[in-house]
Protein backbone atom coordinates (compact mmCIF):
# COMPACT_ATOMS: atom_id res chain seq x y z
CA UNK A 1 0.00 0.00 0.00
CA UNK A 2 2.78 2.49 1.05
CA UNK A 3 4.57 1.54 -2.51
CA UNK A 4 1.50 2.33 -4.42
CA UNK A 5 0.54 5.42 -2.52
CA UNK A 6 4.35 6.59 -3.09
CA UNK A 7 3.79 5.95 -7.01
CA UNK A 8 1.81 8.60 -7.92
CA UNK A 9 3.51 11.65 -6.08
CA UNK A 10 6.97 10.30 -7.58
CA UNK A 11 5.42 10.07 -11.27
CA UNK A 12 3.93 13.78 -10.82
CA UNK A 13 7.48 15.05 -9.90
CA UNK A 14 9.51 12.74 -12.30
CA UNK A 15 6.97 14.41 -15.07
CA UNK A 16 7.42 17.80 -13.73
CA UNK A 17 10.93 17.56 -13.75
CA UNK A 18 11.25 16.21 -17.02
CA UNK A 19 9.19 19.21 -18.49
CA UNK A 20 10.19 22.32 -16.37
CA UNK A 21 13.78 21.41 -16.61
CA UNK A 22 13.91 21.97 -21.07
CA UNK A 23 11.23 24.58 -20.66
CA UNK A 24 13.13 26.43 -18.02
CA UNK A 25 16.59 26.33 -19.70
CA UNK A 26 15.29 27.03 -22.83
CA UNK A 27 13.51 30.16 -21.25
CA UNK A 28 16.33 31.49 -19.80
CA UNK A 29 18.66 30.90 -22.80
CA UNK A 30 16.23 33.34 -24.95
CA UNK A 31 16.31 35.67 -22.48
CA UNK A 32 20.26 36.24 -23.28
CA UNK A 33 22.24 39.13 -24.79
CA UNK A 34 25.48 38.91 -25.32
CA UNK A 35 26.52 36.76 -22.69
CA UNK A 36 25.06 34.21 -19.74
CA UNK A 37 24.91 37.15 -17.48
CA UNK A 38 23.18 39.76 -19.33
CA UNK A 39 19.82 38.83 -20.35
CA UNK A 40 16.99 41.16 -22.43
CA UNK A 41 13.81 41.13 -24.12
CA UNK A 42 15.60 41.48 -27.64
CA UNK A 43 14.45 38.13 -28.71
CA UNK A 44 11.07 38.91 -28.15
CA UNK A 45 11.66 42.24 -29.54
CA UNK A 46 13.15 40.50 -32.68
CA UNK A 47 9.94 38.18 -33.08
CA UNK A 48 7.24 41.28 -32.82
CA UNK A 49 9.12 43.35 -35.55
CA UNK A 50 8.51 40.34 -38.04
CA UNK A 51 5.98 41.87 -40.51
CA UNK A 52 4.85 37.95 -40.77
CA UNK A 53 4.52 36.95 -37.29
CA UNK A 54 0.97 38.08 -36.87
CA UNK A 55 -0.30 37.08 -40.12
CA UNK A 56 0.68 33.10 -39.84
CA UNK A 57 0.15 32.99 -35.80
CA UNK A 58 -3.69 33.82 -37.64
CA UNK A 59 -3.17 31.42 -39.97
CA UNK A 60 -2.85 28.85 -37.94
CA UNK A 61 -5.30 29.76 -35.35
CA UNK A 62 -8.19 30.10 -38.05
CA UNK A 63 -6.97 26.54 -39.36
CA UNK A 64 -6.99 25.03 -35.49
CA UNK A 65 -9.94 26.74 -34.79
CA UNK A 66 -11.71 24.74 -38.01
CA UNK A 67 -10.15 21.76 -36.68
CA UNK A 68 -11.77 21.98 -33.87
CA UNK A 69 -15.53 22.83 -35.04
CA UNK A 70 -15.34 19.59 -37.34
CA UNK A 71 -14.10 17.24 -34.60
CA UNK A 72 -17.07 18.92 -32.43
CA UNK A 73 -19.83 17.99 -35.30
CA UNK A 74 -18.60 14.59 -36.44
CA UNK A 75 -16.68 13.23 -33.50
CA UNK A 76 -19.01 13.66 -30.36
CA UNK A 77 -22.37 12.23 -32.58
CA UNK A 78 -20.06 9.77 -33.94
CA UNK A 79 -19.03 8.28 -30.68
CA UNK A 80 -22.35 8.82 -28.89
CA UNK A 81 -23.57 6.60 -31.86
CA UNK A 82 -21.21 4.01 -31.36
CA UNK A 83 -22.22 3.89 -27.93
CA UNK A 84 -25.56 3.86 -28.54
CA UNK A 85 -26.57 1.93 -31.47
CA UNK A 86 -23.75 0.50 -32.40
CA UNK A 87 -21.24 -1.03 -29.53
CA UNK A 88 -20.28 -3.90 -31.62
CA UNK A 89 -18.63 -1.61 -34.37
CA UNK A 90 -16.55 -0.57 -31.44
CA UNK A 91 -13.75 -2.97 -32.03
CA UNK A 92 -13.24 -1.78 -35.88
CA UNK A 93 -13.87 1.87 -34.63
CA UNK A 94 -11.10 1.44 -32.34
CA UNK A 95 -8.87 -0.34 -34.81
CA UNK A 96 -9.44 2.76 -37.99
CA UNK A 97 -8.66 5.51 -35.68
CA UNK A 98 -5.46 4.14 -35.22
CA UNK A 99 -4.19 3.62 -38.81
CA UNK A 100 -3.20 7.85 -38.61
CA UNK A 101 -0.36 6.93 -36.45
CA UNK A 102 0.80 3.85 -38.32
CA UNK A 103 0.03 5.07 -41.95
CA UNK A 104 3.13 7.45 -42.91
CA UNK A 105 2.40 11.23 -43.16
CA UNK A 106 3.50 11.05 -46.83
CA UNK A 107 1.05 8.41 -48.12
CA UNK A 108 -1.75 10.19 -45.77
CA UNK A 109 -1.56 13.38 -47.16
CA UNK A 110 -1.42 12.42 -50.24
CA UNK A 111 -3.82 9.66 -50.08
CA UNK A 112 -6.49 12.13 -47.96
CA UNK A 113 -6.02 15.14 -49.96
CA UNK A 114 -7.23 13.39 -53.60
CA UNK A 115 -10.34 11.59 -51.34
CA UNK A 116 -11.76 15.79 -50.62
CA UNK A 117 -13.21 17.43 -53.45
CA UNK A 118 -11.22 19.36 -55.63
CA UNK A 119 -12.58 23.23 -54.31
CA UNK A 120 -11.56 21.98 -51.04
CA UNK A 121 -7.72 20.78 -52.40
CA UNK A 122 -7.15 24.69 -53.80
CA UNK A 123 -8.06 25.44 -50.13
CA UNK A 124 -5.83 26.12 -47.56
CA UNK A 125 -8.31 24.56 -45.09
CA UNK A 126 -7.98 20.96 -46.31
CA UNK A 127 -5.36 21.41 -43.40
CA UNK A 128 -8.06 21.81 -40.74
CA UNK A 129 -9.50 18.27 -42.31
CA UNK A 130 -6.22 17.12 -42.19
CA UNK A 131 -5.64 17.52 -38.62
CA UNK A 132 -9.03 15.96 -37.37
CA UNK A 133 -7.77 12.72 -39.24
CA UNK A 134 -4.34 13.20 -37.52
CA UNK A 135 -6.16 14.12 -33.78
CA UNK A 136 -8.27 11.06 -34.51
CA UNK A 137 -6.50 8.56 -32.39
CA UNK A 138 -6.49 10.98 -29.52
CA UNK A 139 -10.03 12.77 -29.47
CA UNK A 140 -12.11 9.26 -30.25
CA UNK A 141 -10.24 7.64 -27.07
CA UNK A 142 -11.08 10.98 -25.12
CA UNK A 143 -14.61 10.96 -25.97
CA UNK A 144 -14.66 7.36 -25.47
CA UNK A 145 -13.75 6.89 -22.36
CA UNK A 146 -16.03 10.24 -21.17
CA UNK A 147 -19.03 8.16 -22.49
CA UNK A 148 -18.05 4.79 -21.03
CA UNK A 149 -18.02 6.60 -17.30
CA UNK A 150 -21.72 7.96 -17.91
CA UNK A 151 -25.14 5.99 -18.15
CA UNK A 152 -25.03 7.41 -21.59
CA UNK A 153 -28.05 5.42 -22.95
CA UNK A 154 -30.27 5.55 -19.96
CA UNK A 155 -30.20 9.43 -20.34
CA UNK A 156 -30.62 9.19 -23.77
CA UNK A 157 -33.67 7.51 -23.36
CA UNK A 158 -34.93 9.85 -20.98
CA UNK A 159 -34.28 12.67 -23.29
CA UNK A 160 -35.92 11.08 -26.13
CA UNK A 161 -38.57 9.86 -23.90
CA UNK A 162 -39.09 13.72 -23.02
CA UNK A 163 -39.48 14.49 -27.00
CA UNK A 164 -35.98 15.63 -27.70
CA UNK A 165 -34.89 15.30 -31.06
CA UNK A 166 -31.81 13.12 -31.83
CA UNK A 167 -29.91 16.48 -32.48
CA UNK A 168 -31.62 18.27 -28.92
CA UNK A 169 -30.51 15.01 -27.15
CA UNK A 170 -26.64 14.81 -28.35
CA UNK A 171 -26.79 19.16 -27.83
CA UNK A 172 -28.43 19.52 -24.70
CA UNK A 173 -28.17 16.47 -22.93
CA UNK A 174 -24.90 14.49 -23.77
CA UNK A 175 -22.47 17.37 -24.72
CA UNK A 176 -23.11 19.05 -21.28
CA UNK A 177 -22.42 15.50 -19.20
CA UNK A 178 -19.24 14.87 -21.05
CA UNK A 179 -18.60 18.47 -20.84
CA UNK A 180 -14.70 17.38 -19.31
CA UNK A 181 -14.03 14.71 -22.22
CA UNK A 182 -15.18 16.99 -25.18
CA UNK A 183 -12.87 20.00 -23.92
CA UNK A 184 -10.06 17.86 -23.78
CA UNK A 185 -10.67 16.22 -27.14
CA UNK A 186 -10.95 19.90 -28.42
CA UNK A 187 -7.61 21.22 -26.67
CA UNK A 188 -5.99 17.66 -27.79
CA UNK A 189 -7.11 18.69 -31.69
CA UNK A 190 -5.97 22.53 -31.24
CA UNK A 191 -2.86 21.42 -29.60
CA UNK A 192 -2.31 19.46 -32.50
CA UNK A 193 -3.34 21.73 -34.91
CA UNK A 194 -0.76 24.58 -33.66
CA UNK A 195 1.73 22.48 -33.50
CA UNK A 196 1.90 20.28 -36.97
CA UNK A 197 4.83 20.68 -39.33
CA UNK A 198 5.11 17.82 -41.39
CA UNK A 199 1.65 17.77 -42.82
CA UNK A 200 1.34 21.45 -44.18
CA UNK A 201 5.21 21.41 -45.56
CA UNK A 202 4.33 18.10 -47.53
CA UNK A 203 0.90 20.11 -49.01
CA UNK A 204 2.99 23.28 -49.30
CA UNK A 205 0.98 25.38 -47.55
CA UNK A 206 2.26 28.43 -44.96
CA UNK A 207 1.12 28.08 -41.58
CA UNK A 208 3.20 29.57 -38.16
CA UNK A 209 4.95 26.27 -37.27
CA UNK A 210 6.60 26.31 -41.15
CA UNK A 211 7.08 30.10 -40.58
CA UNK A 212 8.82 29.65 -37.48
CA UNK A 213 11.30 26.88 -38.81
CA UNK A 214 12.53 29.47 -41.85
CA UNK A 215 12.56 32.49 -40.01
CA UNK A 216 14.82 30.70 -37.49
CA UNK A 217 17.40 30.42 -39.25
CA UNK A 218 18.20 33.93 -38.91
CA UNK A 219 18.68 33.82 -35.19
CA UNK A 220 19.10 31.17 -33.07
CA UNK A 221 18.17 32.73 -29.95
CA UNK A 222 14.89 33.80 -31.45
CA UNK A 223 14.20 30.61 -32.67
CA UNK A 224 14.30 29.28 -29.08
CA UNK A 225 12.09 32.54 -28.08
CA UNK A 226 9.79 31.18 -30.45
CA UNK A 227 9.35 27.48 -29.28
CA UNK A 228 9.03 29.09 -25.61
CA UNK A 229 6.75 31.45 -27.25
CA UNK A 230 4.74 28.29 -28.55
CA UNK A 231 4.63 26.08 -25.78
CA UNK A 232 3.48 29.12 -23.00
CA UNK A 233 0.55 29.73 -25.68
CA UNK A 234 0.06 26.10 -25.72
CA UNK A 235 0.19 26.18 -21.83
CA UNK A 236 -2.32 28.93 -21.34
CA UNK A 237 -4.79 27.50 -23.17
CA UNK A 238 -4.68 24.53 -20.95
CA UNK A 239 -4.77 26.25 -18.15
CA UNK A 240 -7.88 28.54 -19.72
CA UNK A 241 -10.31 25.79 -20.71
CA UNK A 242 -9.14 24.24 -17.82
CA UNK A 243 -10.64 27.68 -15.66
CA UNK A 244 -13.55 27.58 -17.86
CA UNK A 245 -14.52 23.84 -17.22
CA UNK A 246 -14.05 24.67 -13.23
CA UNK A 247 -16.36 27.87 -13.38
CA UNK A 248 -19.07 25.33 -15.40
CA UNK A 249 -18.86 22.96 -12.81
CA UNK A 250 -19.41 25.43 -10.33
CA UNK A 251 -22.07 27.18 -11.78
CA UNK A 252 -23.87 23.84 -12.52
CA UNK A 253 -23.85 22.82 -8.86
CA UNK A 254 -24.81 26.49 -7.74
CA UNK A 255 -27.68 25.87 -9.71
CA UNK A 256 -28.59 22.91 -8.86
CA UNK A 257 -28.55 24.09 -5.11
Amino acid sequence: MKRKSLLLPVTLISCIIFIALPFGSATEFSFRDGGKTKHSLAAYRWILAQEDFLHYLGVSLRLALGAVLITLIIMVPTVAWLHLKAQRYRPLMEFLTLLPLVVPVVALSIGAQSALPEALQSSEYELSFMYVVLAMPYTYRALDIGMSAIPLKTITEAARGLGASWIKAITYVIAPVIRNAVIGSLFLTLALSLGEFTLTSLLHWDTFPTWVTSVSQQNIIGAIALSVFSLAAAFFLLFAIGLVTMRSKSDAMEGHK
